[in-house]
């Protein structure tokens, strides 16, 4: 795949906070974490992390694309599971170093199959239980 887009480096505070230009702060792995979170219910689906050709892809094909890195390599959502992320509004916080994509989810969010990634609930005794998110989840 090939990066579209160029990204300039990131620009002093004021400009990163208060100005228009898309200069993503990646980390020193030349990544950024993504969170996706479903368009309709809020609902956070899962966070990943998009180099700098996964943050291209995304914004250009509206597709949502990540960075794998236990796999060290570039991958569209849903390519082999069909369970795609339509990427429906996109932002960066206010340091440019995180991503927000509002997402339209076909089929789980989780490698798992469940609905979202998070789908575990820690206790105020510190166990965890498991949330049903959607019907799929309680099959």
């Amino acid at each position: 795949m090939s990066n579209p887009l160029q990204f300039a480096p990131p620009g002093d505070g004021q400009a990163l906070e208060t100005g228009l230009a898309l200069t993503p702060n990646f980390n020193d792995q030349g990544l950024i974490p993504a969170i996706a979170t479903d368009v309709e219910t809020g609902e956070v689906l899962m966070l990943a992390w998009m180099n700098a050709e996964a943050l291209s892809l995304t914004i250009t094909t509206r597709q949502a694309h990540y960075w794998s890195r236990s796999r060290g390599e570039l991958w569209r959502k849903g390519a082999t599971s069909g369970h795609t992320q339509k990427v429906i509004d996109m932002r960066l916080d206010c340091d440019q170093d995180t991503v927000w994509i509002k997402v339209e989810q076909e089929g789980g969010a989780c490698h798992t199959g469940k609905a979202s990634c998070f789908y575990r609930r820690v206790e105020k005794d510190g166990h965890m239980t498991s949330v049903i998110l959607s019907e799929a989840d309680s099959k």
